[in-house]
């Protein structure tokens, strides 16, 4: 019997002899950590939470340079091991007796068996299509040379450290493997979190570790085939069952299973049903007992499995995602802390073995990483991205560990030679990210494919800044919830054609007022809007599929398949981009997307949430801020958002935005609408570039037909009275002036600010905008017959008061309630930068009346005017715009 059936049996009878012990437990003096052999379960799941919290305490610390979790397993069963907490008197002996790793090493056999079948779904030979010559070149001299020098090297191993019992040849072989091979998921891994898949150099890496990948294990399949035979004869019997079998999987097997997950609807759901998952999960532990009984390892059935698994329809992504959970969070570290359990730095206890260690580490660096490196040069790389393919190629990591725990348990290595392997995988594994990127930073990348899906490119609007018309925008989409959003803000963007001239705007009155009729034709441009999806990048197998079908993924993604629907019916262009990153790298991977597509600027939609009453049904609308503000009777406040995390994401793309951004607050629609009613923009113009960007994008927006508007200048005065109050006609607003005010904000470390400004800078700043206060409500000014259309709906008004954040609150109140067949939305600058005046302690007021318990994130995102009336609980939604900073 093989080495996995041989556990079982021996798990299964302890299991049966299991006695009926006392049943009072702990409570009648039972110890939990005492090892009982009818009884293993309590010690397991001691040994289990102390594995998993040394992993991720590590992966907290390690995970922060980038290292691959694996690192984290290893160096945590290290001191778990004889090595470190070892010598802690009676620790090993009551944590981890010998007796006791059976319950670990099963379970952690079976993770790997799963593991090892998620490794095969990973592998797309596709891949090996691009770039076949540099792949393939990169590949041979990436495999073949290292062989050779491990087993150069394994001749002085054998002399100094392992028992001559070993035969001699098989242990040659072995070192050519462990010193040869690629940690393909590993590398994948790397590859993704440092967003190279989509280079050159990531897919050249990724097609040479596949091939590389693929080689490697049938060698390790043919050492433990000639290790576990008995004679020569033996071996080639076990060598023709495993390539009859293999041929049985591939082409068969591989063609029924196809047949039976189209004829169930799973491959065209995208998803298997719970027939074909059973299927699939007795396929693999079916394999694996049979590479185990007949000699090689469990490990290979579940492989070889993963290799037949279709990818159609991201069906491999779904099998992947119901399965990795609980394998890489559970199983997996347990076998690899085991690894290091299995490691005893105490045995490497001769400056011999020290310098052999040394020895293997620079031997398996400069075998991968000096033949790759030049493979890469001859096929027209340049020294960095040649560099960077030698870096990526010496990653050893998971797969080496696999290969030396089959030598520990096969006899080939004893604990001295497996403990000095192991320290040199970490090493190794552990300089491919910095060395990655030494060689190639992102500066220096070049793509390869470029994973769009572009409509109309040829659109060539370059970005422009101040008052001139925007007509390309990136809109940013990473949930399915915000889609409304976007749909309200991109409908007001383009414009609306009514079959008649006339609509009612307030049915209480029953009045009608006339809106002009403006054909789509006269409009100088077509809106394009570039949708720039975004799918979080974690540990996760499936994330790193997503990854590398990203080109399928963009095709059938629904939130992109709704909006560019939504595009087409709105006459509208609309391209999308998909990247794959993790949450952190959201705004940089903004940042790029915008510069490659020339968006003139950025529109973050955030969705609405709903309130829940009694019956289950949505009853009222309310802003994603109301998780934060912790309002009486908002406990069955259903935030779709997760208001912090993205709130502090939003402020990440305004501090970093390499162009005008627009955020969308989103609270619904005001009523049911019967397709005829329009939308009512409120600016409040305090003053300063983002109020000056507002009041110009506003007037763009008022060009839709189906927008009218209500533009207010606000002027702070000092004195404290309400009753100073003055409302001024349109006449009079071009002869005001803003008073200077040096009572500056005080902004929180981190906050998007502009440098410190001088007197004179803030006079440039109010001087500009009475500029562009001027050029839309002078009657001397002259306009286009887009822009004269606009103003016509746009009423100009200024307001003097001493408390302007009351009195916006108080407008926009007023003007919800007299537009209630509307929906009203507040157009503001952010004013985090360079705002004319402070308006902390009138908010800060707002908040205490209101109720709210906050502190600076709400005011750091939306501004002050945005946070007093989210505070204020209007019905309004918001459009927080930044301007780009020109210092």
């Amino acid at each position: 019997m093989g080495e996995y059936s041989d556990l079982v049996l021996q798990f299964s009878r302890g299991l049966v002899a299991r006695a009926a012990a006392e049943q009072g437990g702990i409570i009648s003096g039972d110890n939990p950590v005492t090892y009982n052999a009818s009884d293993p379960f309590r010690l397991w799941v001691v040994q289990l939470v102390l594995i998993l919290a040394m992993t991720q305490l590590l992966n907290m610390i390690l995970g922060r340079i980038r290292q691959p979790r694996v690192i984290s397993e290893v160096i945590g069963g290290i001191i778990l091991g004889p090595s470190v907490m070892g010598h802690i008197p009676n620790f090993k002996a009551r944590i981890f007796p010998d007796a006791g790793k059976a319950g670990l090493t099963l379970t952690s056999t079976i993770g790997l068996i799963i593991f090892l079948f998620i490794v095969g779904l990973e592998i797309n030979i596709k891949a090996i299509r691009r770039n076949v010559v540099a792949a393939t070149a990169v590949s041979i001299v990436g495999l073949v040379i290292p062989l050779g020098l491990g087993a150069a090297l394994g001749v002085g191993i054998y002399k100094e450290f392992i028992n001559p019992a070993i035969n001699y040849g098989y242990f040659l072989l072995f070192t050519a493997v462990a010193i040869g091979i690629t940690a393909f998921p590993v590398l994948c891994r790397i590859l993704t979190e440092l967003n190279l898949l989509e280079t050159t150099v990531g897919s050249v890496t990724l097609a040479a570790g596949v091939g590389n990948d693929v080689v490697g294990w049938i060698l390790l399949a043919l050492t433990v085939a000639l290790v576990n035979a008995s004679s020569g004869l033996t071996a080639l019997y076990v060598l023709l069952s495993a390539v009859g079998y293999i041929i049985f999987l591939m082409y068969p097997v591989r063609w029924a299973y196809r047949w039976l997950a189209r004829w169930t609807g799973s491959l065209e759901r995208g998803s298997p049903t719970a027939g074909m998952m059973t299927l699939t999960l007795v396929l693999v532990f079916g394999s694996a007992f049979f590479t185990d009984i007949i000699g090689i390892h469990p490990i290979f059935g579940g492989f070889v499995v993963g290799l037949i698994v279709p990818h159609d329809n991201n069906y491999a992504i779904s099998i992947a995602e119901s399965l990795e959970d609980l394998v890489t969070m559970v199983l997996i570290p347990i076998y690899f802390t085991l690894s290091g359990l299995n490691t005893n730095l105490g045995s490497m206890n001769s400056g011999k073995a020290w310098g052999y260690t040394f020895l293997i580490t620079t031997v398996a660096l400069f075998s991968k990483f000096v033949p790759c490196f030049g493979a890469a040069l001859m096929t027209g790389f340049n020294w960095r991205e040649a560099g960077a393919i030698g870096s990526l190629m010496s990653c050893k990591g998971l797969v080496e560990l696999i290969v030396l725990n089959i030598g520990l348990s096969a006899g080939i290595l004893d604990t001295r030679s497996f403990s000095m392997f192991v320290v040199h995988a970490v090493i190794v594994t552990f300089l491919t990210t910095p060395l990655t990127l030494f060689f190639y930073p992102e500066k220096y990348r070049t793509r390869d494919l470029v994973k769009t899906d572009s409509i109309e490119n040829a659109i060539t609007t370059r970005p422009t800044s101040g008052h001139e018309t925007k007509t390309r925008f990136a809109l940013v989409l990473d949930r399915i919830e915000q889609l409304p959003a976007a749909m309200t803000i991109s409908h007001l963007l383009g414009p609306k054609v009514f079959a008649s001239n006339t609509i009612r705007t307030s049915s209480e009155e029953g009045s009608e007022k006339s809106i002009e009729k403006l054909p789509a034709s006269n409009f100088t441009s077509r809106v394009s809007i570039n949708a720039v999806r975004l799918v979080e990048l974690s540990g996760r197998t499936s994330s790193v599929l997503k990854s590398q079908a990203a080109d399928s993924l963009l095709q059938t993604d629904p939130i992109v398949s709704i909006f560019r629907t939504f595009g087409h019916l709105n006459n509208l262009l609309v391209s999308a981009v998909l990247s794959v990153v993790t949450r952190e790298e959201y705004p940089t991977a903004i940042s790029k997307h915008v510069a490659e597509s020339e968006s003139q600027m950025v529109i973050l939609p955030w969705s609405r949430g709903s309130k829940a009453g009694d019956d289950g049904f949505d009853t009222r609308t309310f802003n994603p801020f109301d998780g934060i503000f912790h309002r009486g009777g908002t406990s069955n406040t259903k935030d779709q958002t997760s208001s912090v995390m993205y709130s502090e994401f939003i402020r990440n793309v305004f501090s970093t935005s390499i162009r005008d951004v627009a955020l969308f607050v989103d609270r619904g629609i005001a009523s049911p609408s019967s397709g005829l009613e329009t939308q009512h923009l409120f600016l409040p113009f305090l003053g300063g570039p983002d109020d000056r960007l507002a009041l110009s994008f506003l007037v763009q927006l008022a060009r839709n037909p189906a927008v009218q508007a209500t533009v207010v200048r606000i002027i702070k005065t000092d004195d404290l009275s309400r009753s100073s109050t003055q409302i001024m006609e349109k006449k009079d607003i071009g002869d005001t002036t803003l008073p200077i005010s040096l009572n500056l904000q005080t902004l929180a470390a981190g906050d998007t600010i502009y440098g410190q400004h001088d007197t004179q800078t803030r006079l440039a700043s109010e001087t500009a905008d009475t500029l562009a206060w001027e050029r839309y409500t002078s009657a001397s000014a002259s306009h286009d017959a887009e822009t004269t259309s606009a103003l016509s709906r746009i009423s100009f008004t200024a307001l003097e008061t001493p408390t302007p954040l009351r009195d916006i609150v108080d407008s926009v109140t007023k003007i919800s309630v007299e537009n209630s067949a509307k929906n009203v939305i507040v157009v503001t600058g952010r004013s985090r930068r360079m705002a004319v005046e402070s308006h902390a302690a009138e908010l800060k007021k707002i908040f205490t009346e209101a109720g709210a318990s906050i502190g600076s994130s709400v005011p750091k995102t939306l501004g002050d005017v945005g946070a007093a009336l989210v505070a204020s609980n209007t019905r309004a939604s918001l459009l927080v715009l930044q301007a780009i900073s020109t210092t």
